[in-house]
């Protein structure tokens, strides 16, 4: 049976919550990378996560009002293709997949090394062993996206539960715990503590916290009441996730030495948890970050999925990438590709000269190509609604200034980053982008211009 559209009113209004809470995956962001933004920017790091929080908030506005406008599994590649042109919308779809694909590293090597944790300590930093843990899970969470779209919304719903009742969980402990090596200051929260760079540094780390909420509106085809309910959702999720991110980077500085962030790398939830919890509680952080590392895997092999799926109904990618399972309806000659790439770019990464080195630029590339579509679809959003007319202050602030602003401003960001960072991650963040040019001059450049409207 040949099937060519995916699975309708599978998902309602919580799954979309549960989706942009899990697809961004507050223990595995933490744990991946609040190390890296403390040694970044020190005690200014709940500052940072709380003003790229709300840029993020004025990016995910955006998505919410296009969505309400028209819902679409390719989300930003349609909007961007339909509102400026299809090479736009093309190279905006065409950077999810590369962050999506770069990711299968990022995720899935904290969900090895948590398990080897869990199992077998001794192996935890062994890069051989971690990623071939990490092969294993790749595997398996590409079977269950595979499963279709309420499988996955009813293991979201129950991870990023569990993950963010833990860090609730470890935000009280501290408190209750007195412990403070680190006591912040309300200076540490002014956005005039930053310095021009130190602020550009610590916002493309954060963006790295904040993204793939944005799955919730790939799933959108798939979900009831598909212009509003995956908005919302996002939108909620986003409010949460700001608040999480807030109060674990407080945690983290204040628990925390200098010298116990760094050691603790990839664990630093494990680190705070073993301070503020007897044992062995701790290792309920190990275990949110096993279900967080495994719940953004699925998300993100999803939401590449789709991209891959929208692109290809719209003809700017070859036919075989929107074939859809004839029971499960999910684009399965895709997800086998993403599970694909991920497995060779884990056998690549073994050639690095440590996991942390390999996580770190997958993790500032990412960042990058997450400010890149992020801030056109910011931009995107003010554009459309100041052709349409938009009507009263409230709409002008809205939908207008502040998608704007937080585009403007994370764009920036990932330019003076960019300018700093190593080859490595210039290679995976501009050059990923640039490789998109070679499809689109096969397929791409055919694509007609629709409108937002149709």
């Amino acid at each position: 049976m040949h099937v060519s559209e995916l699975r309708k009113d599978a998902l309602g209004f919580l799954h979309s919550l549960a989706l942009g809470i899990a697809g961004t995956a507050p223990s595995f962001s933490i744990s991946a990378t609040m190390a890296t933004l403390i040694a970044t920017v020190g005690l200014l790091a709940p500052a940072s996560l709380l003003y790229c929080g709300l840029m993020m908030f004025g990016i995910t506005v955006a998505y919410a009002k296009l969505n309400s406008v028209k819902s679409s599994a390719g989300a930003a590649y349609t909007w961007l293709g339909e509102i400026f042109s299809p090479a736009w919308g093309f190279f905006s779809g065409w950077a999810v997949l590369c962050s999506s694909a770069l990711f299968m590293v990022s995720a899935t090597v904290p969900a090895g090394a948590a398990t080897l944790l869990i199992l077998k300590p001794e192996l935890a930093n062994d890069k051989v062993a971690v990623t071939l843990v990490s092969i294993f899970w790749l595997a398996l969470v590409s079977v269950g996206v595979m499963m279709g779209a309420l499988f996955s919304g009813r293991a979201m719903m129950i991870t990023a539960s569990f993950e963010m009742l833990t860090l609730a969980v470890l935000g009280i402990a501290t408190l209750v715990s007195g412990v403070a090596v680190n006591p912040l200051s309300w200076h540490d929260l002014s956005p005039f503590a930053f310095t021009l760079p130190s602020f550009a540094s610590g916002a493309v780390i954060a963006v790295f916290f904040y993204w793939g909420w944005d799955v919730a509106l790939n799933f959108s085809e798939e979900t009831k009441d598909s212009t509003r309910n995956p908005g919302r959702g996002a939108l909620a999720a986003a409010i949460l996730l700001m608040i999480a991110f807030v109060v674990a980077a407080a945690t983290c500085v204040t628990v925390l030495s200098d010298t116990e962030v760094a050691d603790s790398g990839t664990t630093i939830l494990f680190s705070v948890a073993n301070k503020v919890l007897p044992q062995p509680w701790g290792y309920v952080a190990v275990l949110a970050l096993m279900l967080s590392t495994i719940g953004t895997l699925q998300t993100s092999i999803a939401q590449f999925a789709r991209m891959m799926f929208a692109k290809s109904r719209d003809g700017v990618l070859p036919p075989r990438w929107g074939q859809l399972h004839p029971k499960w309806q999910t684009p399965k000659a895709a997800i086998m590709l993403i599970a694909g790439l991920g497995t060779l770019l884990l056998l690549l990464s073994l050639a690095s000269e440590s996991l942390a080195d390999t996580m770190q630029a997958s993790i500032n590339a990412i960042g990058a190509q997450a400010a890149f579509y992020y801030g056109l679809t910011g931009i995107a959003c003010a554009w459309h609604c100041v052709k349409e007319g938009a009507s009263g202050w409230r709409d002008w602030l809205i939908f207008v200034a502040w998608p704007l602003a937080s585009a403007i401003t994370l764009i920036i960001a990932a330019i003076i980053t960019l300018q700093t960072a190593g080859p490595v991650t210039n290679i995976f963040a501009i050059g990923g982008i640039a490789l998109g040019a070679i499809p689109w001059w096969l397929w791409g450049r055919a694509s007609p211009t629709v409108s937002l409207e149709s």
